[in-house]
């Protein structure tokens, strides 16, 4: 008699949620591209026959199964070269589209997890000067200022300049580490300031940019940079961010009333003892800035720290290495060429991103910009239902002209918090010829944000449930 109940059981539910759907769905074809990936069963420590258990697991299949109806509408405008995946709490629910699209700035997405595995949250960037012990507070010789990859070292007038869209936080404040040389006595300096970025290799700007973006988008990258390469009172970053970052740190001094006999210049530390040493914030802190500001320098800065902890060459080709071994461990692939995403050779699929996302769920949730809030997202969504709830990095690139390949870009990867307490993650990664018209890609986006915001609006435990 208990086998026959339990034979029933399942039964009496599936019929319970057919006759749910119908009455609410009826006529609404279920899309071709819904993941079917049942629950694992698992065996009770004891004999447990429960309905409700039964419900809740129905229940939750069956809200995903609206899920994936209700994104029914969006799949089918999806350009042919794009892509659109959904997970629920980590269970694919939806992977349509393409497997290989051209990311733009959700390539920061890839970076940021695979310097969290490869550098781990307590990585810190330790920038160090060093020089001859001062004498009477004299130094006889060069003060060198080696570079330990901090992208977000800073003066304290950078942040307040606005002279960027998004200005730093987080930052390493390069005026407390001109203090702490003005604390060790030094009072004058026979030679200068030298600024040693040789952590890294030489290679300021990524190859595979196109025009117009080297210098103004993204660069010059090396392990010593300070301000993105500005010095106060310059109208332009400076050619050789070295040399930038040793001219803004003999100006700091200079400014605290330290003498020097010559110009700051670059060059590469021969030895010496250690003065100072300043340390970022940890690892999370500065993703976090690059993935809300969408900071090209510090994903660029980033990708070589990968490549050096992973293969000792602070490069950037030792770096999308590192980058493209971690999207395999994420069972996916992935043909990184930078770490800012600006290069429109990279190449990766939407369900890698979600996967990444997935990994890190909790940090992803609170570093990615707010819709209606934050970054990127301060003016999207607003009055909708996922207005504060959604996290998402958006990712923008136009490539024209617009009639050839490759096609633009409009691509948008996050989580939703759902009111039940799931979690929803999401990428979406548009290519088409004008796709970053917002007349395109706003409708796309708003069919997404529906359809996500309602979740859950299939049949609940009560209904599926014992009376």
């Amino acid at each position: 008699m208990v086998l026959c109940v339990l034979a029933a059981i399942p039964t009496i539910l599936l019929a319970a949620v057919a006759s749910w759907l119908s009455g609410h769905a009826e006529g609404e074809p279920m899309p071709v591209a819904v993941v079917d990936s049942p629950s694992p069963v698992v065996a009770p420590a004891s004999a447990v026959m429960s309905l409700r258990r039964q419900a809740a697991v129905l229940s939750r299949r069956a809200n995903q199964g609206v899920l994936a109806q209700s994104l029914s509408g969006l799949v089918d405008r999806l350009p042919g070269t794009s892509c659109l995946s959904v997970s629920v709490d980590g269970v694919p629910v939806l992977s349509a589209g393409v497997p290989s699209v051209i990311p733009a700035s959700n390539q920061k997405v890839l970076i940021a997890s695979a310097a969290l595995s490869v550098l781990g949250d307590d990585h810190a960037f330790v920038t160090e000067v060093l020089g001859p012990d001062p004498v009477d507070g004299a130094i006889e010789g060069d003060l060198v200022l080696v570079g330990g990859g901090d992208p977000l070292l800073s003066s304290d007038w950078y942040p307040e300049s606005s002279l960027d869209r998004f200005p730093v936080f987080n930052g390493t404040s390069l005026d407390s580490l001109a203090d702490a040389i003005v604390a060790r006595g030094v009072r004058s300096v026979s030679g200068a300031v030298i600024g040693d970025g040789s952590r890294y290799d030489d290679e300021w700007y990524a190859s595979d940019w196109a025009d117009g973006i080297a210098g103004i988008e993204a660069g010059p990258i090396d392990a010593l940079l300070v301000n993105d390469a500005r010095v106060l009172g310059d109208d332009y970053r400076g050619s050789d961010p070295g040399r930038a970052a040793a001219r803004e740190f003999q100006r700091l001094l200079v400014e605290r009333g330290v003498k020097f006999g010559e110009e700051a210049r670059s060059g590469v530390a021969s030895g010496g003892s250690s003065l100072a040493t300043i340390s970022s914030m940890t690892l999370p802190a500065v993703l976090r800035e690059m993935l809300v500001n969408s900071d090209n320098n510090t994903a660029e800065m980033v990708l070589k720290e990968i490549g050096l902890k992973a293969s000792g060459s602070g490069s950037r080709a030792a770096g999308v290495a590192a980058v493209a071994a971690h999207a395999v461990a994420l069972d996916g692939t992935a043909t990184p060429v930078d770490g800012s995403g600006l290069a429109a050779s990279n190449r990766l699929s939407c369900q890698l991103l979600v996967n990444a996302i997935d990994r890190d769920r909790d940090f992803f949730e609170e570093s990615l910009p707010v819709a209606g809030s934050t970054g990127a997202l301060a003016d999207a969504f607003l009055g909708s239902p996922v207005e504060g709830r959604l996290f998402a990095k958006t990712g923008t690139l136009g490539n024209p002209p617009y009639d050839r390949d490759p096609p633009a870009v409009k691509a948008l990867a996050g989580v939703v918090a759902s009111p039940t307490g799931e979690r929803l993650t999401f990428a979406l990664v548009l290519n088409a010829p004008t796709v970053n018209d917002q007349r395109e890609y706003r409708p796309l986006w708003d069919l997404l944000a529906t359809a996500l915001g309602a979740h859950p609006t299939g049949p609940g435990v009560s209904v599926l449930g014992p009376e």
